[in-house]
C-alpha cells in the first residue's frame, strides 16, 4: 500500500490491510465510521508522535477541540485548521511515507 488512494480503498474491506501501523489502523476505522475502535486502538500506542498526531484528529473529529489540543501538543504539531477529510488524507500521505 503506497498511496492515500489505494488506502482510501482498502476501507470497503472487513480490516485494515495487514501490516500497517496502529496509526494508520485507527485512521482506517475512523473513516469506516467507527471512531470508537479507531480510539482504542490510537490509546494503546500513547507517546508516539504518528499516534498522538492520529489522537488529536481523532479528538477533532469527536468535536472536542481542547482535547485535540492537547494531542497535537504532544505530536509537536500545531493544530490543524484544514476540513477534516483533508488533514486525514494528508496524515495518511505522511504515514505511508
Amino acid at each position: 500500500m503506497t498511496t492515500v488512494d489505494e488506502f482510501r480503498r482498502s476501507v470497503s474491506a472487513a480490516q485494515p490491510p495487514a501490516g500497517v501501523s496502529p496509526a494508520l489502523q485507527a485512521l482506517w476505522w475512523v473513516a469506516k465510521d467507527d471512531w470508537d475502535k479507531a480510539h482504542k486502538i490510537i490509546q494503546q500506542h500513547e507517546g508516539k508522535p504518528d499516534c498522538d498526531l492520529v489522537h488529536a484528529h481523532l479528538h477533532r473529529v469527536e468535536g472536542d477541540l481542547s482535547n485535540a489540543g492537547y494531542w497535537y501538543r504532544h505530536a509537536g504539531r500545531p493544530a490543524a485548521t484544514n476540513a477534516l477529510d483533508e488533514e486525514w488524507s494528508a496524515v495518511v500521505a505522511e504515514l505511508l511515507g
